[in-house]
């Protein structure tokens, strides 16, 4: 792969080990962070740090982004990244934001001659260090064929999800899925214990029949049965309660747009809601077991 020069902006729990996996691939990669301890790990990995946004994008040919919410998205590239990069600057957010922002921002880019691509990811920070995310690509053909081999240095799979938001569309519609069935799958162990059957009889015997679902066979919220998972460290690390409401939160603020039932994902998202209530926040979504029997944080 020819070696590019990139902008990277955001270099938090995500951005950092993405950013370091680039300079690995051979990028020349300049950073930015609001944050001074981020910039410093950044510019340990490799990276060149920038004194701003706008100064990180600067002569360089792609612009990477990894930014908390919709709003952060909206602000950065229409205040300071699109009238800052040259004309045949690629642009790729990775960030996980609502499908409406997305598609707005990509609009503005295309406003201003440029190709964008929304990007956001599967695999939480182990697969951002260890560079084995799943990136979900919403865009045209042509940026997607120029995003791709700039992906493929931070992630194991790189898949085209359709036109533009449609990277974020198929993220935070399978996480609802994900979100819904550990609700039912955290459920159903509680009740199968108040019933007196032994846990790891009731998985053997699910996992092999129709309720199979990869909650149970691959991420089981029990401790001590099926793979180890975080439930076997006391819920931590995974996949945070905070970043699974953020996700159901977001697929049913899309559904509301998209005049979608969503009942399962709606309830999944009240549990997830009054799960960080407790604060449990932190916490590995799995937990949701604890707090279905009482026992939450």
């Amino acid at each position: 792969m020819d070696m590019s020069s990139i902008g990277f902006i955001g270099l938090g729990n995500m951005g950092g080990g993405m950013a370091a996996n680039l300079v690995k691939a051979g990028h020349d990669v300049t950073a930015f962070d609001l944050s001074e301890a981020a910039l410093a790990r950044a510019e340990a990995a490799g990276c060149t740090r920038a004194a701003s946004a706008a100064e990180a994008v600067q002569a360089v040919n792609i612009v990477v982004t990894m930014l908390p919410a919709g709003k952060h998205v909206r602000a950065v590239y229409g205040e300071q990244l699109l009238g800052a990069v040259g004309p045949d600057t690629l642009l790729i957010d990775c960030s996980t934001i609502d499908v409406a922002s997305a598609r707005a921002v990509i609009e503005q880019a295309a406003e201003h001659g440029l190709a964008m691509v929304d990007a956001p990811v599967s695999g939480g920070i182990a697969a951002a260090n260890g560079g084995t995310l799943t990136f979900m690509v919403g865009g045209e053909d042509a940026a997607f064929a120029r995003a791709e081999p700039i992906l493929q240095a931070m992630g194991k799979a790189v898949i085209h999800a359709g036109a533009a938001g449609a990277g974020q569309a198929a993220k935070i519609v399978n996480n609802m899925l994900l979100g819904a069935t550990m609700v039912a799958t955290c459920e159903a162990f509680a009740l199968a214990e108040k019933l007196g059957l032994d846990l790891q009889t009731f998985f053997d015997i699910s996992s092999k029949a129709s309720g199979q679902n990869w909650s149970m066979t691959s991420y089981c919220p029990v401790p001590g049965v099926g793979p180890e998972t975080p439930a076997d460290r006391d819920y931590e690390g995974g996949f945070a309660n905070a970043l699974m409401l953020k996700d159901l939160k977001l697929a049913v603020e899309a559904a509301h747009g998209a005049d979608a039932s969503v009942p399962m994902g709606a309830a999944a998202e009240s549990l997830y809601q009054a799960l960080v209530n407790t604060g449990a926040g932190a916490k590995d979504f799995s937990s949701m077991i604890r707090f279905l029997k009482g026992t939450a944080a």
